[in-house]
């Protein structure tokens, strides 16, 4: 595979090997097949795709990822931690039980070794004396669905026992494309401001809360954002929880960006202009046009 690709790499790489054409479905299947390079029939239920793939390939594919983590137990727990908390160093070292001199030890071999990779604040929090934990962010989609869902229950897949592991999936599924989403969406955003481009996007936290999407244009102009994955339509309401959470990280965006996948409300519509922009799940088709051979990337993983 090539160095660390992006995740819009990755995603256009596997739109093109899978000749996707609905791209919920597409987003749904990457977030957990993502990056490994495997063909994946998207016309079969997901839930059986993983059982065949995954599941009875378990041994094969827990030995190669352990070649990896060196099958080191505090790599593993951290692994875990990651693919369902929060994202933030310091709550990974608390729920791995992992104190955090050897939690910090763990994440360097981590990031050095091309599992994850630092995800920063893009502003300081308000209160300066305010320690702001990094987040972290698994470079292979699949490596994240392997540690929420499959290695904490590799005792009952060894066995042939997948009750624990389709429990705790069936539990997980509903919400888990959503970080995919919101990193495609900063994907659409950077491709959006072509006038003015993007020097710099991710997402702000503090103790006190979270902004998605928070970038700044090359003129310097401020753009923070918020997401809604749900079946409704977004209405006015997320536009002013989004201008309350600026409010109180004491940022004055200059343009306030929405994403919504099932579109918005009438009343919300009427906001959009060049201060208040909307996407939906439509405009994300922007980020897999032209797809071509050459998207395609070099995966040297066994297939499965």
């Amino acid at each position: 595979m090539s160095k660390n690709p992006t995740l819009l790499q990755q995603f256009r790489s596997f739109c093109f090997q899978n000749k996707a054409d609905d791209l919920e479905k597409a987003i749904e299947y990457f977030a957990v097949f993502g990056g490994m390079g495997w063909t994946v029939d998207m016309e079969r239920p997901l839930d059986e795709l993983i059982e065949e793939k995954v599941l009875n390939n378990y041994r094969y594919i827990h030995g190669d990822i352990a070649k990896t983590t060196q099958s080191n137990q505090t790599h593993h727990a951290l692994l875990s931690a990651l693919a369902v908390g929060d994202r933030r160093e310091h709550s990974a070292f608390k729920r791995a039980d992992v104190l955090r001199e050897e939690g910090e030890a763990s994440i360097k071999f981590l990031i050095d070794n091309g599992l994850l990779v630092r995800d920063r604040s893009q502003e300081q929090p308000v209160d300066e004396h305010e320690v702001v934990s990094d987040k972290l962010l698994f470079t292979l989609p699949f490596m994240r669905f392997w540690f929420s869902s499959v290695s904490p229950y590799y005792k009952g897949i060894r066995e042939g026992d997948y009750t624990e592991v389709k429990a705790r999936w069936s539990h997980l599924k509903h919400t888990f494309s959503d970080l995919i989403y919101e990193r495609l969406v900063m994907e659409l955003v950077k491709k959006s401001f072509k006038e003015d481009p993007v020097e710099k996007i991710g997402s702000y936290w503090d103790r006190n809360g979270e902004i998605e999407i928070l970038a700044k244009t090359k003129s310097g102009k401020i753009v923070a954002g918020g997401c809604k994955y749900s079946r409704s339509k977004a209405n006015k309401s997320e536009l002013t929880k989004l201008k309350e959470k600026c409010d109180r990280a004491e940022l004055s965006p200059d343009i306030y960006i929405l994403f919504s996948k099932n579109g918005f409300s009438n009343e919300l519509k009427k906001e959009k202009g060049e201060g208040v922009r909307l996407y939906a799940l439509k405009n994300l088709r922007t980020l897999v046009e032209d797809l071509s051979p050459k998207d395609l990337l070099v995966n040297t993983n066994k297939k499965y």
